[in-house]
């Protein structure tokens, strides 16, 4: 098997040669005030507290076509029980499926409406609404109510066009808050939120290109100012093939800077399958051919020191190990970064069979203590082992093992296709790990209880006329003031960047201070809550003031906490009280309190800034850092001295 390149060792040419293909699926909720179905309030912030639990159990039904899906089929063999954990402030009667939905919020479709178009998207003429199934219990009602508003868009990257397939307006889901054995427990005061859905094509040619056009997702939709910020808002869905592999979507992806590590292992992934399938096939390993006895060695393990299985067995479970004719040294093939095949059959068994005590497999290619050679040598014996088999053992309860040996099977003969098309979980240290059997299209089907509605021109002209300028057009033009690169971006998508386009027109303040004050300082004052009261006109009369004055940048902060107070007075009072120390005064007052502080033994540069922080934490809004700065500098020089 060939070498698995490592993520700082892999190179352009290598993901070429890989085939690399990779698209998103971006889901960001709106910034309205109400559900998406209902008339629930969206909270700001979740919470631990509920006021009641509903049990439910899920199964699948049958399409339009008479079929079912896949992944409900899946879903379905797990044997879940639901539990849903509800707050009488945020969830209606609706949420559990007790009552028909509400008309479309008007708020969200407008907002949609507004990203769809900035997003270059043909427009539908008319919404229809549609069932999207969930049988992993996130939508107590076992489907999600989702629609297209368009199609066929685009998005400017370095020179190219980045393809949208379709942006969708639908329902959020519930939070996931526990997922042990066959109950799954879910909190419903997310539910409900409305979201849009971007799917790109998959032009991604690179993991640092997928990463860079999510970022460009995220500013464009930030830029309109009309979406949730801050946990849980925003999530990524990144979907990677390669040259000879399927689409494999890797679901809940943390962070956009997860993205680049996570696409790389999910490519030399699929290229370890490819190798493990095509040596399968030189073995003359076919689905006609393939072999896998199975038998039940319990007796033989019975006395085991093996600790997980001694521990099932006083449980009373059981024992069974699975002979895989001609996979000899396959499960120990590596397929990620300390991973090998072995975890993709562990996963489906901790999945779908609910075995998800770890470990809860063994095979007799794994090196390290397990069972012993004696238990080794009798399980092969019985189930007749030859030098090029393998044997996967597994243990749990009688329930669940059957369905446990099954996807085993499933598994290994999945291995003379290649690359499953699944859904991945994403893993902290960038791995994935099996999620459940990628959807197919019998899980959409036309929602009854809704009728179309019809997108008039008058409603589409009232939302040009408001349409933000995108963020890479902002962005070049931050760019020619002088802003960096980096501050250009972030300013092109800020929701203050009104307050620095005014302040840069209105004032003679340097723009790189301005930019600067306004992306970080502004911020940090505001959490802080040093200016509870902030307002734009607030904080624009006050620079203005300064301005005329000749007042430095830096004195603003303090007098924004006179002006943004619970009870402000204007700024040309706050000014009035400001007594900047110059010359010798200041010298003499700053080298007087410097005596009066414990002067820490730390490294020179670092007690430098140190002390001038103090400094002027002390002399409020009477010092310049300059000043501060020089005199500090000076004063340690003689007292080093």
């Amino acid at each position: 098997m060939r070498k698995i390149k490592g993520f700082n060792e892999a190179t352009p040419a290598d993901y070429h040669a890989l085939g690399l293909k990779s698209g998103l699926e971006i889901h960001q909720q709106l910034l309205t005030e109400k559900k998406l179905f209902c008339r629930c309030p969206v909270v700001d912030t979740y919470t631990d507290k509920y006021d009641a639990e509903i049990l439910r159990h899920m199964r699948p039904t049958l399409s339009e076509l008479g079929e079912y899906d896949g992944t409900a089929l899946m879903e379905f063999k797990t044997k879940k029980e639901i539990t849903y954990q509800i707050d009488s402030k945020t969830v209606c009667t609706y949420e559990m499926d007790d009552t028909p939905p509400f008309e479309l919020n008007e708020q969200a479709l407008n907002i949609a409406l507004e990203i769809t178009m900035l997003l270059n998207c043909k427009l539908v003429g008319e919404i229809h609404i549609a069932r999207k199934q969930y049988l992993d219990g996130s939508i107590p009602t076992g489907f999600q109510r989702t629609t297209i508003l368009g199609v066929d868009g685009w998005i400017p990257h370095r020179g190219k066009k980045i393809g949208i397939i379709q942006l969708g307006l639908e329902e959020d889901a519930c939070r996931e808050i526990s997922d042990n054995g066959h109950n799954r427990v879910y909190r419903a005061d997310r539910l409900g939120i409305p979201l849009v859905e971007t799917v790109t094509t998959p032009d991604m040619k690179t993991p640092q290109e997928v990463a860079d056009v999510a970022q460009t997702l995220r500013w464009l939709v930030r830029s309109t100012g009309k979406v949730r910020r801050g946990i849980g808002s925003a999530r990524q869905d990144v979907n990677v093939s390669i040259k000879g592999g399927r689409r494999v979507e890797i679901k809940g992806v943390s962070g956009i800077p997860t993205i680049p590590l996570l696409v790389h292992n999910e490519a030399f992934r699929q290229r370890a399958l490819l190798d493990i399938t095509n040596e399968l096939k030189r073995r003359k390993i076919s689905k006609t051919s393939f072999r896998a006895e199975t038998k039940k060695i319990t007796d033989i393990v019975k006395n085991t020191q093996y600790y997980p299985v001694a521990e099932i067995l006083k449980k009373h479970g059981e024992v069974y190990a699975i002979l895989l004719e001609g996979y000899h040294e396959i499960m120990s093939t590596k397929t990620q970064p300390e991973t090998t095949f072995a975890k993709e059959i562990s996963d489906r068994v901790r999945v779908i069979a609910c075995l998800d005590i770890l470990p809860n497999i063994a095979h007799s290619d794994m090196k390290g203590e397990t069972f012993s050679s004696s238990e080794w040598t009798k399980t092969k014996k019985k189930l007749g082992s030859k030098e090029n088999d393998a044997i996967v053992i597994v243990w749990g309860n009688p329930t669940d093992i059957e369905t446990a040996i099954k996807e085993i099977k499933i598994r290994a003969i999945e291995a003379l296709d290649g690359v499953p098309n699944e859904t991945r979980q994403a893993l902290p240290d960038g791995t994935t790990a099996f999620e459940r059997i990628l959807p197919g299209p019998n899980r959409m089907y036309p929602d009854t209880d809704l009728p179309p509605i019809v997108i008039t021109e008058e409603k589409l002209e009232k939302i040009k006329n408001t349409l933000p300028t995108p963020p890479w057009e902002l962005e070049k033009k931050y760019n020619k003031t002088g802003l960096s690169p980096e501050t250009a971006r972030r300013m092109s998508i800020s929701p203050k960047r009104h307050l620095f386009n005014s302040a840069c027109r209105e004032t003679s303040f340097d723009n790189k201070s301005l930019a600067f004050f306004i992306l970080e300082r502004l911020r940090s004052l505001s959490k802080s809550g040093t200016i509870p009261k902030f307002s734009d006109n607030a904080f624009l009369s006050t620079l203005k003031q300064m301005d005329q004055k000749g007042l430095p940048l830096e004195l603003l902060p303090y007098l924004l906490e006179k002006t943004c107070a619970p009870k402000p007075v204007t700024p040309v009072k706050a000014i009035s009280v400001i007594s900047l120390l110059e010359g010798k005064k200041a010298k003499s007052e700053i080298i007087k309190f410097l005596k009066s502080i414990e002067i820490p033994k730390i490294e020179i540069t670092k007690l430098i800034n140190y002390l001038t922080g103090k400094t002027l934490e002390h002399f409020k809004g009477s010092l310049t850092g300059e000043k501060a700065l020089m005199v500090v500098t000076e004063f340690i020089s003689s007292f080093k001295e």
